[in-house]
């Protein structure tokens, strides 16, 4: 008998890292432990393209700062870097007011009203970032996502002729000299559709694959995505334009950021916007509260109707009335009575 993979009752709140859930890079934890000027380190980034084309190389902005830190490793000023060191530089990331308390106060969202609770509605947070993945995990919101998409660093790459040794060597002085992942402002949105497929839940599940859309994991009329602007209007338009909800948040010390919310919200990008604080009673709080809520309306709604069109009543006779129908069920009595498919 034909079955579907998921109940769909799963919200997912969607998250970009820097300048959504912290007021700085990441990277700046990493920058003070090492002494680097961090001001310098992206000025050079920034210009790195414009440099490399002048020599006839065409560089991707997107692995621009990944390669720059690369250089700073074999250069000097990083050396020695290693995941390990990223991950415990993650302890050091400062987030903004009220997380990572918040990413449970909404999951308790999906818990507030009764009909919810019947229906196993729940909440899940994603962190999807162009951001270093082990600085990610090593944070105080790691424990409270459910997956994290980043940027990966490889130590000891393998050597020509890796496959005919029978064992490999691992160097115990280990430093970061690869590219291992790299997600950017377009690839973000593939992890949009591996949570949407549920490929992060079940590797069987290839993103590419092609599944109904009552066999994915997490409509995508079930997301909430939230970041900090024009950088991540391709998830936005994904989200949006599937039926879920689109919301950026700003620095409240920049009004900059303020007028870059309102011009996404006047170009159709974003349902809304707010600032960038999760304290309970904040605007941004109430706005996630009520459209969570108003998501676990449509999923009551929904299961609700597929229920009253999939279950048949049970027969009667042909033109009883109700007190001959409630006489006659008195008469069999209740155990006699015929529980029809």
């Amino acid at each position: 008998m034909p079955t579907t993979l998921f109940t769909q009752s799963t919200i997912a709140c969607i998250w970009d890292f820097d300048k959504t859930l912290i007021p700085e890079y990441m990277q700046s934890p990493l920058f003070r432990r090492y002494g680097i000027d961090e001001a310098v380190f992206w000025e050079e980034t920034n210009k790195l393209a414009e440099h490399y084309r002048k020599r006839g190389y065409h560089l991707s902005p997107e692995i621009a700062y990944l390669n720059h830190l690369l250089t700073y490793v074999l250069a000097g000023p990083l050396h020695g870097l290693n995941n390990k060191i990223l991950y415990d530089c993650g302890a050091d990331i400062r987030f903004y007011p009220g997380l990572p308390e918040f990413f449970d106060l909404v999951k308790g969202y999906a818990r507030e009203k009764p009909e919810y609770v019947k229906h196993d509605i729940s909440v899940e947070h994603y962190v999807v970032s162009t951001g270093i993945a082990p600085m990610i995990r090593g944070s105080a919101i790691a424990r409270h996502v459910e997956g994290i998409w980043a940027c990966e660093f490889v130590e000891n790459p393998l050597q020509p002729g890796f496959l005919r040794q029978k064992e490999l060597s691992i160097d115990a002085t280990a430093q970061i000299a690869q590219i291992g992942m790299v997600i950017d402002n377009t690839t973000k949105t593939r992890a949009i559709f591996e949570i949407n497929k549920g490929t992060n839940k079940n590797p069987a599940i290839d993103v590419n694959s092609k599944m109904a859309a009552e066999d994915r994991r997490i409509p995508i009329q079930n997301m909430i995505y939230i970041a900090d602007g024009p950088s991540d209007v391709p998830s936005f338009s994904v989200v949006k334009k599937g039926g879920g909800r689109a919301y950026a948040v700003y620095n409240p010390e920049k009004s900059a950021e303020f007028e870059q919310n309102d011009r996404l919200l006047q170009s159709g990008r974003i349902h809304g916007y707010g600032p960038a604080d999760y304290r309970p009673g904040s605007s941004t709080a109430q706005w996630l509260r009520l459209h969570v809520h108003q998501i676990c309306e449509r999923i009551v709604a929904d299961r609700e109707a597929a229920v009253a069109s999939k279950a048949s009543k049970p027969p009667r006779h042909l033109n009883a009335t109700p007190e001959e129908e409630a006489a006659r069920r008195a008469v069999r009595g209740p155990k006699q009575e015929s529980f029809l498919e």
